[in-house]
């Protein structure tokens, strides 16, 4: 039996990547080609000639190129389509391919959508239709996320009390952050968030603002409480930490290796083995077997620095195991939205200046909407 692949949105070039685009289709295109019984027939961009390209080094055939994503779907009758453009039109075409009745799922690119509502009506919509609905937080499959997960489900550090994250940014960085988040209190619903942002430079990512730095507190209904920092001033000093009763675990602090841990009766930290894997892809030569066949497929993918091709290998792996097994994945629409409820919920608090109760209820993109009415602005002295 073989599943029939499509992609929304193709790319420019792919080992020049910069905040307008990173050409993902190449990686998602990279991991299905990696599963037997996967055909890639067809991918649309409205710059033809990024289609033509991506098709071309993808063995597309030349009939299945096309600027009309809905001609495509109506014209290759896909199984599983790869959503890859920004995220201001992740919503309209996820729920267009969802209503054509043609895809039995859709692979999505992450940040989820550019307002809260959008992200709901894509999760609805799939939901009510059918459609598996899958985001690609990548970072799930990477081995020290997932390892810190094992630890923690081990009482390696006691119960969990904190959880801390620090990045970039909330929105296009963070969500994969709060994503984990989301996996490492077992998908338990958050209570309320309390946040301030700072904008004083303009920070557009892929056509939507990100902060320059935030603080943000909350808190899971089960009692554990969250901490993140970003921007450059940021002084949580890891990707992730995680404090228990008796222990902390890091993923990826400044500095250190990719994971240690600690536990109250320890000399010091332990360095805890990810099989030569970090928080972007490989760090060393040790799953250079894993990756050959992949790198006859797509040489260049794997050289642009921070988006290697084998997370996104393991997830979209993951996403069509899930189509053709009928099980729920980790990265569905549900999940996805708790992590970036929060998100979205820590700009509104911003916006309030206070605690913002959960679930949250608003429609719009909060910072977003503080910059188009000017309740943050851009200061033009700012270095």
């Amino acid at each position: 039996m073989t599943d029939r692949i499509a992609f929304v949105g193709a790319g420019a070039n792919p080992n020049d990547p910069d905040t307008d685009g990173y050409a993902m289709a190449y990686r998602h295109a990279a991991g299905y080609q990696r599963i037997d019984g996967c055909e890639l027939v067809g991918c649309a961009d409205i710059v033809r000639e990024n289609a033509e390209v991506f098709a071309d080094r993808h063995g597309i055939p030349p009939s299945g190129v096309y600027e009309s994503y809905e001609t495509m779907l109506d014209e290759t009758d896909p199984d599983v389509v790869s959503v890859c453009v920004p995220p201001a039109a992740h919503a309209e075409i996820v729920v267009g391919c969802a209503e054509s009745g043609v895809p039995d799922a859709i692979h999505c690119e992450k940040p989820m959508a550019r307002t809260w509502r959008e992200c709901r009506e894509m999760v609805d919509v799939c939901g009510r239709r059918d459609v598996q609905l899958t985001f690609n937080h990548q970072r799930r499959f990477a081995r020290p996320f997932r390892r810190a997960k094992e630890l923690l489900d081990a009482d390696y550090i006691g119960d969990l009390r904190r959880i801390e994250v620090g990045g970039k940014n909330l929105y296009d960085y963070g969500t994969h952050l709060f994503d984990f988040c989301t996996d490492v209190v077992d998908e338990t619903p958050a209570a309320w968030v309390l946040a301030q942002v700072d904008y004083r430079e303009e920070n557009v990512q892929f056509g939507v603002h990100n902060e320059n730095g935030a603080l943000v507190q909350w808190e899971y209904e089960n009692g554990v409480s969250g901490l993140a920092s970003t921007g450059r001033s940021s002084f949580v000093d890891c990707h992730l930490r995680l404090v228990g009763t008796s222990g902390t675990i890091e993923v990826q602090p400044d500095g250190g290796p990719p994971l240690r841990a600690i536990r109250d009766e320890d000399d010091g930290w332990r360095t805890v083995d990810t099989d030569g894997d970090g928080i972007h892809g490989p760090v060393d030569g040790r799953v250079g077997a894993a990756l050959r066949k992949l790198d006859e497929l797509t040489p260049t993918a794997l050289t642009v620095p921070g988006v290697t091709t084998e997370h996104t290998s393991r997830s979209v792996a993951n996403v069509v195991h899930c189509y053709r097994t009928g099980t729920a994945s980790p990265l569905r629409g549900e999940v996805a939205l708790q992590g970036t409820e929060l998100i979205f919920a820590a700009y509104e608090s911003a916006r309030r200046r206070g605690r913002v109760d959960l679930p949250l209820e608003v429609d719009d993109h909060p910072l977003e909407s503080m910059v188009d009415t000017g309740l943050v602005a851009v200061d033009s002295e700012a270095d």
